[in-house]
């Protein structure tokens, strides 16, 4: 490795004793014109808020009244409910179809293309229609063999309700979403790594649960969280099954009888906002537990054995040749004979 020569000024020569380069004096860069926006735009800021503030149309007060009323907060739990439950299930389905999408049989392959196609080619809205249309179009859910008298005949009314059709709903759309981003995590593992794991003996479980699951989660995390923000606004629209029991629904009804609906819009809009916050948090520790050791790439360094100094090659961005840090020269007076200090 060959050591570059610091750049000293002219007339600046160090003792013949010390090699240690000078120190750098870093002159830190002004941006006025970016501070004059920061500026800017927390004025603007400060003028929506006291301009809000003083809107008669806002009625804060009615959004303190109804923030933590009784049917609200009910509305909120169940609205929670259905993103969590939907979710679960359309991340199992999604993680079945991802692995039909990548398996070498044809047929397999194709019902789940097909599957992706239609759920992802129609709105969610329309499909949640047709959902709640569901005891039209099946009367009953019939068990037995085909062709012969069912076991068991139960009424799609009786055995379904509009809770549960509101989940199927969003559970089956979402999963084709799910599925996408399982395959390309799955896809974006070093196929070296599977091939790793068979000379190992691993099995195609024990593979997918001990290395390629594990890797592929960096990949999966980001986009799966983004899709569990975007399930909890997308309970909003099972008012078309039609179930009307969760936030905004409920929201809309009570701004129906009050006749004021911007202050329940806020409300909505705030516990929206609430567990949107606590989601995202979640989220960021998830990346952060599954990214470790990703995107922490360091120069080399090591230690000196005697000084303790950081020596190594630092890597400086524009520069045509590495930097290289020696460590300060040991003065030879300042050791006996065995190598031991005095």
């Amino acid at each position: 490795m060959t050591n570059s020569v610091v750049n000293r000024p002219a007339g600046d020569n160090p003792p013949d004793g010390d090699r240690s380069p000078a120190p750098i004096k870093a002159i830190r860069l002004r941006h006025p014109w970016r501070n004059v926006f920061a500026v800017v735009l927390l004025i603007l800021v400060a003028l929506f808020i006291l301009d809000a503030a003083q809107r008669p149309a806002f009625d804060w007060p009615s959004v303190g009244k109804y923030l933590f009323d009784q049917r609200v907060t009910q509305a909120a739990f169940v609205t929670l409910q259905l993103t969590v439950y939907s979710m679960v299930i359309a991340i199992i389905l999604g993680v079945a179809l991802a692995v039909m999408r990548l398996s070498p049989n044809p047929v397999v392959k194709s019902i789940a293309w097909v599957y992706l196609w239609i759920f992802r080619g129609t709105p969610v809205y329309v499909q949640l229609v047709f959902w709640g249309l569901l005891s039209i179009i099946y009367q009953s859910i019939d068990l037995g063999l085909p062709f012969q008298e069912p076991w068991v005949s139960i009424e799609t009314k009786v055995a379904l309700s509009t809770f549960a059709l509101a989940i199927i709903g969003l559970a089956l759309n979402e999963a084709a979403y799910m599925a996408e981003i399982v395959r390309a995590g799955l896809l974006s593992v070093d196929p070296g790594q599977d091939e790793a794991a068979t000379a190992l003996g691993m099995s195609w479980l024990q593979t997918m649960v001990r290395v390629i699951i594990p890797q592929s989660m960096r990949v999966i995390i980001p986009p799966t969280g983004n899709e569990v923000i975007s399930m909890l606004k997308t309970t909003s629209l099972v008012t078309a099954v039609p179930f009307t029991f969760d936030l905004y629904t409920r929201t809309r009804d009570i701004s129906a009888e009050t006749f004021n609906p911007i202050p329940l819009l806020i409300v909505a809009s705030l516990w929206y906002l609430f567990f949107t916050s606590i989601l995202m948090v979640g989220q960021y520790f998830l990346e952060k537990r599954f990214a470790r050791g990703v995107g922490e790439r360091r120069p080399d360094r090591k230690v000196g054995d005697q000084t303790g100094s950081v020596t190594g090659t630092l890597p400086i961005a524009g520069a045509g040749q590495p930097t290289v840090i020696l460590p300060p020269k040991r003065d030879d007076s300042t050791t006996n004979g065995d190598g031991g200090l005095r």
